[in-house]
């Protein structure tokens, strides 16, 4: 089966994003500055509206697009009628890069989110590590330095209540992921080994259920125990 073909087909139904976020979105492929693939952005919104979250934790801002993402469809979620005053969310997002954080600030300001979102700067690590453990999340977006992802995990579990739903972002490694740790390129076999120990770890781990899913570049969706 011609997974890449069923990929094409599938996104050939995908919508551009309207206005300014659409903006944000191009000019980041553009730049090359590493933003949630459109396949993946669709699946994200889904699971807002599906989990109803009101506390969400990102582990890599970038320049604030999927964060921005998750605040319109929160918007979206609790404008409707049935959610009336319920419209109280915020979301938390870690970032290192001064530049990336500067032009999400601006970003996020200018989408008025400003209020809404808060970027924790400074090492992701380092920054959960001292988040304390009255920060509890709802929903925990882990899209990084793959080479950290155990540690995000370990610190989101923590941050985390019975319920709250971890995604982790690009696991598949553009398909690295499936080879043998002796055919993958020398420079890149320190990152496919720890991402396989990190599946492992996602599959195994009793405070966790989990799913591997081949949406974009791979997702695992976790719900803690």
């Amino acid at each position: 089966m011609d997974y890449n073909r069923i990929r094409s087909f599938i996104n050939s139904y995908s919508y551009d994003d309207a206005g300014f976020l659409g903006e944000i979105y191009q000019k980041a492929l553009e730049a090359e500055v590493p933003v949630i693939r459109r396949d993946t952005a669709e699946f994200l919104k889904v699971l807002i509206k599906m989990i109803h979250p009101h506390s969400i934790l990102e582990v890599g801002t970038a320049v604030g697009y999927s964060s921005l993402l998750m605040a319109k469809t929160l918007d979206e979620l609790y404008s409707q009628d049935s959610y009336s005053g319920d419209n109280d969310w915020h979301i938390d997002t870690c970032e290192i890069s001064e530049d990336r954080i500067a032009e999400a600030e601006s970003n996020l300001s200018q989408m008025g989110y400003a209020d809404r979102i808060s970027i924790l700067e400074g090492d992701a690590a380092e920054t959960l590590r001292k988040l304390g453990a009255e920060n509890k999340y709802d929903f925990v977006f882990i899209d990084a330095a793959k080479a950290q992802y155990m540690i995000y995990l370990d610190e989101a579990i923590r941050l985390s209540h019975e319920g709250t739903v971890i995604v982790s972002d690009n696991i598949l490694a553009d398909g690295d992921i499936l080879e043998s740790h002796f055919l993958v390129e020398k420079r890149d076999r320190t990152i496919h080994d720890r991402m396989r120990e990190y599946l492992y770890r996602l599959k195994n781990d009793d405070k966790l259920d989990t799913a591997i899913l081949s949406v974009g570049d791979g997702i695992a969706v976790s719900v803690c125990k």
